[in-house]
């Protein structure tokens, strides 16, 4: 089956056509600055080639009849016409309570993500705008949705409750929901799968670290707790958000800075986290180049993102009573040797012990960095959620 994974953001689009009996990606890429001058679009083979195109992209179904057309193209092209696409995926940030899994989008189903806008108005109607797109571009292809939060729902009461008036969850819904669930489903799925292990006997904290970060319980294959929150600002420090914050450090800022509610959320969203406190880069190979010059503030920012992360590590060992295996993904998690041996240090009253030869030489592929003799285990792993979709797609496809 070949179905086209999409990822759309308020100006991007990224998306992956992929061949669920082969396991192969046809293709991959991205279109930046939809709506905006300067538009563009990327393609990479799977032999790893890039060619890129510019053109007018106005809006996010001329982005994606873009797409369509250069992946049915003689010279770029790698199906023959669009009939052979047999479903589209698509990455759905939040699902809310609604949503306790992926799901065949119907009229039914578009009306309820739209509800959800309200939950994540910069991801929701960017994620709606590539459904309404393959109504109009693919009528007749079955589309599903495959939610951020879903993998998160099985989350007791006691982790995902805050401790605000109970009437105002009822209202509104506010609650821990979480984010990355299909990063977090995937990587725990696939270390038990070349680890030989049943991942329903298993306790596993998985670390999603890049631009956006969080960390998740995860007992006997089900989401126990996580990080993120009812928005993805709650947690861990990432690249521009704040991560936990004192609640009454925000409303004091507020009222000192004299800024209301939408300058405050973009303090916290936008200005803040490794960015904030290094005044260098929200990247980290920007604040490990601060520090080799010495930069103050960079180690500060530095020492600080560690300390989050196990600090969580920590805590949800607690909330297991045990750890089997910590793992690391995302795009600083795969490749910063430092940080993974870093957090792992905090741990050996837990019995971690690294090897830090191997974790040293250890880039974005799947390894187990822990020595053998450690009695929880320690792994790298490269995240693939557009697998996690596609899988998800065939699944619910194929029982139509």
């Amino acid at each position: 089956m070949n179905i086209l994974v999409l990822n759309c953001g308020s100006s991007s689009i990224k998306f992956q056509l992929f061949n669920t009996e082969t396991r192969e990606v046809k293709i991959t890429g991205l279109v930046e600055k939809v709506g905006l001058a300067g538009a563009f679009l990327t393609i990479k083979d799977n032999n790893g080639k890039k060619v890129v195109f510019d053109g007018e992209i106005n809006d996010h179904t001329q982005g994606i009849e873009y797409v369509l057309g250069i992946i049915t193209s003689k010279k770029h092209g790698v199906i023959a016409d669009m009939n052979e696409i047999d479903a589209v995926g698509h990455r759905v940030t939040h699902g809310g309570e609604h949503f306790k899994k992926s799901t065949l989008i119907t009229d039914s189903v578009r009306e309820d993500i739209k509800k959800l806008f309200d939950l994540a108005p910069l991801h929701n109607p960017a994620n709606m705008m590539g459904i309404s797109a393959i109504d109009t571009l693919l009528p007749e292809v079955p589309q599903v949705a495959v939610f951020d939060t879903a993998f998160h729902q099985t989350m007791p009461a006691k982790a995902y409750m805050y401790a605000i008036p109970y009437q105002l969850y009822k209202k509104y819904g506010i609650r821990r929901y979480g984010f990355h669930g299909t990063s977090h489903q995937y990587v725990a799925e696939r270390a038990c799968e070349v680890l030989g292990w049943d991942i329903t006997t298993k306790k596993i904290i998985t670390c999603h670290l890049g631009g956006g970060a969080s960390v998740t319980a995860i007992e006997n294959g089900k989401s126990v707790d996580t990080s993120m929150g009812m928005t993805p600002t709650e947690g861990m420090i990432m690249g521009t958000r704040a991560g936990d914050v004192d609640l009454g450090v925000l409303t004091y800022i507020m009222i000192q800075e004299g800024i209301d509610a939408n300058a405050a959320n973009s303090l916290i969203n936008k200005r803040s986290g490794m960015l904030g406190v290094s005044g260098i880069s929200s990247d980290m190979r920007d604040i490990l180049e601060g520090m080799k010059n010495g930069n103050e503030r960079a180690q500060l920012a530095y020492d600080m993102y560690c300390q989050r992360i196990a600090k969580y590590v920590g805590s949800y060992t607690a909330v297991m009573k045990g750890v089997d295996l910590i793992l690391f993904t995302g795009g600083i998690g795969e490749n910063a040797f430092y940080v993974r041996k870093d957090v792992s240090d905090h741990f050996p009253y837990l019995g971690v012990e690294l090897n830090d030869e191997l974790n040293a030489t250890t880039f974005g592929t799947e390894t187990e960095i822990s020595t053998p003799d450690s009695k929880v285990k320690v792994m790298v792993l490269p995240t693939n959620e557009e697998f996690m979709i596609a899988r998800d797609t065939e699944e619910i496809v194929n029982a139509l």
